[in-house]
C-alpha cells in the first residue's frame, strides 16, 4: 500500500497555528472541514486509529479553536482518542503521516508533545475533574483563562464523570462542558443516561426567559422579596421546559445543537464564553461523519488498522486472535451450562462478546463505561449461583481492583475476570499497555491467574476457569492474532498451579509466561548453539505459582529467568524471586520483561527491540549473566 500523501491541502496547508484559524473567513470553515476529513481518511487508512470519532468532531474542533486561545484557554478532551483535528490546527497538520508510528506524534494528547495538549489521557472520565482543578487552580490564582472539557455522551455512564458534576458548580464558575452526543463510544451507548440524552430538547426559549426574570429579581429591592422571586421562578421553569439533570447540577444548559453547524456551534461557544457561570453546551454529531462506511459502522472505524478507502475493508488482517477465541469459547461453554454470563464495559465488539451477545442476549450485559460497576454487578450474580465472566481490556481493568479485592475475594465469589489486551498494545502506547494488571493483582488473596501460551492453551484455561467455583478467577491474554495452533475441539481442565515442562535442561531454565513462549523457543536454540542445556517452561500459572517445578530447577541449574509481557517490577517475575526466598534458594534469577517506565508507542517489533526483548537480545543477557566474573 502507498504511503499517506504529504501533500496538506492548501487551506489545511495553511494552518500552522490556532491564529490561522481565527483569520479565516466564515465561509472557508466548511472548506477546512472538509479538507480535514479527505486528510484524516486518506492517513488513517495507511496508520491506523481513531477515525470515527475524530471525524465526529471536525466542526466542533474547529470553533473551539475560532473562540478559545490555547495553550492559555485549556481544552480537555476526555478519552482524547478524538484529538487529532485538534492536533492538527495546533501545528501538527505535516505530523499526522507519522501519528502512531514509533517515534511520532501520538494518537492521544499529550502534555510533553505539545503546550496545546492541556492534559494527557487515554482513558474515559478524566475530563470533567481534571478540568474542574484546573479551574480552581485559575480561581485560587486570580486569573481569567477559560477552561472546556470535551466528553462523549458514552463516558456519561462513568463514575468519574458523575463524580465530577456532582462538584462542578461548588468548586468553580467559569467552566464550559461540552456533551459530545453521537450515541456511541466504542459500541452503541446503553443505559437510561443515553435515553435521557436523546430526549432532551432545545432551551434558548428558556435561557432568554431565564435571564430576563433574573434581570427582573436583582432590580427588586428587598433581599425578601427578591429570594421570593426566586422561588416563583424556580417553580415556574417547569412551565417552560422540565428541570433537566444539568440544570439541578447547577449548569446552564444550552442545546440540542447540530454539531456539524460550525457557525451555530462557534455561536454557541461565544454566548457560553461570555458566561461567569458552568454550562454545558450539548452537541448532536454523527461518529464517523463524512465517510460513508465509517458512519454506517462506527464500531469497525472507532479504532481501527490499515483499511481499503474505497469500501473501508481491512487490509491487514490476520488469523484468528486471541479476542475471537475468548469470545467463541464463552458462548460455546454457555450451551451447556446455563449459569455462564457475560459482562463487558462498553466493549462487546472489542473483547469479543458480541459473538455470546448474539447467542444469549438475556445473559449479556454490557454496562457502559462503568468498569467498577461491572465488576460489583458480577459480585451480585456471583451470589446467587451464576458465574459472571467480565471481559474488560487489561488497561481499564485496573479500575476494577477494589472491587476484586474487597468484594470478589474477600467472599470468595467465583467470579471470572478475563483481560483482553494484557502485555503491550502497541501503537496505542502507553494509555493503553496492559502491563500492570499481574502486580495489581497477584497479592490478593483467594485469587487465582493465569495466562495462557496460544489460543488452544487458552480455550483449556477458560474451560479450566469455569470450574472454579469457590474463588475468584482471573486470565491475562494479548492483543491480536494468536500463535496459529489448532483449537482443541474438547477442552480439558488444567491442573491448577502446575507448569508445563516443554523442554528439560541442566544449565538455565526458562520461565516463560504467555506468549513469551514463543520467544523463550528461540532463546533455547540459540543457548543450544553455545553449548548450554536449556529448559523452558510454559509458566501457565502466575497465582499460585509451580512451586515444585521452581524448587526442582533451581537446585539444578545455574540460572533461572523470567520471561514476560508485563512490567518486571511487581511482574511475574518477582513473584518466583519472592518463592525462591520462601525455599530459601540462592540461585540467581534473571527477569525479562518491559522497563520500569512507560512504554511508548510503536509496533511490536520496533518496541521489542528497542527494549532488547528479542531472542539475540535475550540470549545475550542470560550468557553475560552465566560468564564468570573477573577476580
Amino acid at each position: 500500500m502507498a504511503s499517506p500523501s504529504s501533500e496538506l491541502p492548501p487551506l489545511l496547508a495553511s494552518i500552522n497555528s490556532p491564529d490561522d484559524v481565527k483569520k479565516l473567513a466564515p465561509e472557508q470553515l466548511p472548506v477546512l472541514a472538509q479538507e480535514i476529513r479527505s486528510t484524516l481518511i486518506d492517513t488513517l487508512s495507511h496508520t491506523g486509529g481513531h477515525l470515527a470519532p475524530n471525524l465526529g468532531v471536525v466542526e466542533l474542533s474547529i470553533a473551539l479553536h475560532r473562540v478559545f486561545s490555547t495553550p492559555k484557554d485549556k481544552i480537555l478532551f476526555d478519552v482524547s482518542h478524538q484529538c487529532y483535528v485538534h492536533k492538527m490546527l495546533t501545528g501538527r497538520a505535516d505530523k499526522m503521516q507519522d501519528i502512531r508510528q514509533f517515534e511520532g506524534i501520538s494518537g492521544f494528547s499529550k502534555r510533553s508533545e505539545s503546550e496545546h495538549d492541556a492534559y494527557g489521557a487515554g482513558h474515559a472520565g478524566t475530563a470533567i475533574s481534571a478540568g474542574i482543578g484546573m479551574a480552581a487552580a485559575r480561581d485560587l490564582l486570580g486569573d481569567d483563562y477559560h477552561v472546556i472539557s470535551v466528553v462523549g455522551d458514552g463516558a456519561f455512564t462513568c463514575g468519574t464523570t458523575l463524580e465530577g458534576l456532582n462538584n462542578l458548580a461548588t468548586t468553580t464558575r467559569k467552566f464550559i462542558l461540552i456533551l459530545n452526543d453521537n450515541k456511541w463510544s466504542i459500541d452503541r451507548n446503553v443505559g437510561s443516561l443515553s435515553r435521557y440524552f436523546s430526549s432532551l430538547q432545545e432551551t434558548d426559549t428558556y435561557n432568554v426567559l431565564r435571564d430576563k426574570a433574573k434581570s427582573f429579581i436583582e432590580s427588586l429591592g428587598s433581599k425578601i422579596i427578591q429570594e421570593q422571586a426566586h422561588k416563583l421562578v424556580q417553580a415556574a421553569r417547569t412551565i417552560v421546559t422540565p428541570l433537566s439533570f444539568f440544570q439541578q447540577l447547577g449548569l446552564t444548559y444550552y442545546g440540542p445543537i447540530d454539531g456539524h453547524d460550525v457557525h451555530r456551534v462557534e455561536r454557541v461557544l461565544r454566548l457560553a464564553a461570555k458566561r461567569n457561570e458552568p454550562a454545558i453546551i450539548h452537541l448532536i454529531t454523527t461518529k464517523g461523519q463524512g465517510y460513508a462506511p465509517a458512519a454506517n459502522n462506527p464500531p469497525q472505524f472507532h479504532g481501527v488498522g490499515q483499511y481499503n478507502i474505497l469500501n473501508g475493508t481491512p487490509t491487514n488482517k490476520g488469523g484468528i486472535t486471541y479476542s475471537e477465541v475468548f469470545g467463541r469459547s464463552v458462548a460455546q461453554m454457555a450451551e451447556d451450562d446455563p449459569a455462564i454470563t457475560a459482562i463487558t464495559a462498553a466493549m462487546p465488539g472489542g473483547t469479543k462478546l458480541d459473538i455470546f451477545r448474539e447467542r444469549f442476549p438475556k445473559r449479556f450485559f454490557d454496562v457502559g463505561i462503568a468498569e467498577e460497576h461491572a465488576a460489583l454487578f458480577a459480585c451480585g450474580l456471583a451470589t446467587q449461583g451464576f458465574k459472571p465472566y467480565v471481559a474488560i481490556y487489561s488497561t481499564f481493568m485496573q479500575r476494577c481492583v477494589d472491587m476484586i479485592q474487597h468484594d470478589a475475594a474477600l467472599q470468595n465469589l467465583p467470579v471470572k475476570f478475563c483481560m483482553d489486551r494484557a502485555g503491550l498494545s502497541p501503537d496505542d502506547g502507553p494509555t493503553h499497555h496492559g502491563l500492570f494488571d499481574i502486580s495489581m493483582l497477584r497479592c490478593i488473596p483467594n485469587l487465582v491467574m493465569m495466562q495462557p501460551k496460544d489460543e488452544a492453551e487458552l480455550c483449556h484455561m477458560l474451560y479450566t476457569m469455569n470450574g472454579i467455583n469457590d474463588k475468584p478467577s482471573a486470565i491475562r491474554y494479548p492483543r491480536g492474532c494468536g500463535e496459529g495452533v489448532e483449537l482443541p475441539e474438547t477442552p480439558v481442565e488444567l491442573p491448577i498451579g502446575k507448569a508445563e515442562i516443554l523442554q528439560d535442561g541442566n544449565d538455565v531454565a526458562i520461565l516463560a509466561l504467555g506468549n513469551m513462549n514463543s520467544l523463550a523457543s528461540g532463546v533455547c536454540e540459540t543457548l543450544k548453539a553455545a553449548g548450554l542445556s536449556c529448559a523452558h517452561l510454559n509458566a501457565r500459572f502466575i497465582k499460585p505459582l509451580d512451586t515444585e517445578a521452581i524448587a526442582q530447577y533451581a537446585a539444578k541449574c545455574q540460572l533461572l529467568v523470567t520471561m514476560e509481557d508485563h512490567s518486571i517490577y511487581g511482574g511475574f517475575g518477582s513473584a518466583v524471586i519472592e518463592k525462591m526466598s520462601e525455599l530459601g534458594q540462592s540461585t540467581p534469577v534473571l527477569r525479562i520483561g518491559w522497563p520500569d517506565a512507560f512504554v511508548e508507542h510503536g509496533s511490536l517489533g520496533q518496541l521489542r527491540a528497542k527494549h532488547r526483548l528479542t531472542v539475540e537480545d535475550i540470549a545475550a543477557d542470560i550468557l553475560a549473566k552465566l560468564a564468570p566474573k573477573a577476580p
